[in-house]
This record gives C-alpha cells, sequence and structure tokens, in this order.
C-alpha cells in the first residue's frame, strides 16, 4: 500500500479528518477528534495503529511486519511495515479494526453526531 491509498482508504471513513498536530511530517488521522493512526509521510515505511491489547500481542506474534508502536504505548498501539509484504485488503482490515475500536469508546454524543 503507498501514501496515497492509505491516505484515501483512512478519509473514507465517517468523520475522519487528517491533521499535523505535531510537525509538518507526521500525518494523523483522527475520527471525531481521536487519533486511530498516524504516519510519516516523508518516509513511508510503517504506520501506527491503535489496536485492542489482547488482539495486538497475536498480530505481533503471528507477522514479523507488526511490532510494538514506535514512540507509542507499546500496550495499545502497532506499528505496522508499509515495505509490502503484507497484502493491502489486509493493511485495510487492520485500519478498520482501529477505526472502530476507536468510535467503540467515544462517548454517546459523539457517536450521534457520527452517525448524523
Amino acid at each position: 500500500m503507498n501514501i496515497e491509498s492509505f491516505r484515501d482508504y483512512c478519509l473514507s471513513k465517517k468523520g475522519v479528518t487528517e491533521d499535523f498536530p505535531f510537525d509538518e511530517e507526521t500525518l494523523v488521522f483522527k475520527v471525531m477528534g481521536k487519533i486511530f493512526t498516524l504516519t510519516d509521510v516523508s518516509i513511508f515505511k510503517s504506520v501506527n495503529l491503535k489496536c485492542d491489547p489482547e488482539w495486538s500481542i497475536e498480530l505481533r506474534e503471528r507477522y514479523p511486519e507488526i511490532v510494538p508502536g514506535y514512540h507509542m504505548n507499546k500496550k495499545h498501539w502497532n506499528t505496522v511495515s508499509m515495505t509490502g509484504s503484507l497484502s493491502d485488503t489486509f493493511i485495510e482490515e487492520l485500519i478498520l479494526h482501529y477505526y472502530n475500536l476507536v468510535v467503540a469508546k467515544l462517548p454517546k454524543s459523539l457517536k450521534y453526531d457520527l452517525e448524523k
């Protein structure tokens, strides 16, 4: 998956915005203001994705391309290599999981706004 496909897929989800809150290199995607993924736009080698802690461990054990989140809380974040060994479909499944994880934890008022 390339940066354009990654960006397009993230932005296709309801309530998603993109931002550069940390610096001009770190592209962050949020759903209703809550971060679910981020990446370096100049060197698109990996993405950080929020993850369910139990599934996070399983993914790391199964796929060498998935490791504890770089510069993130290792319990809740994974870094996923974008070097091409994981299929685009699988990466999209991971993004959707992380998006849904964040949506599930939104306050009721934000969920209501998202569903409008």
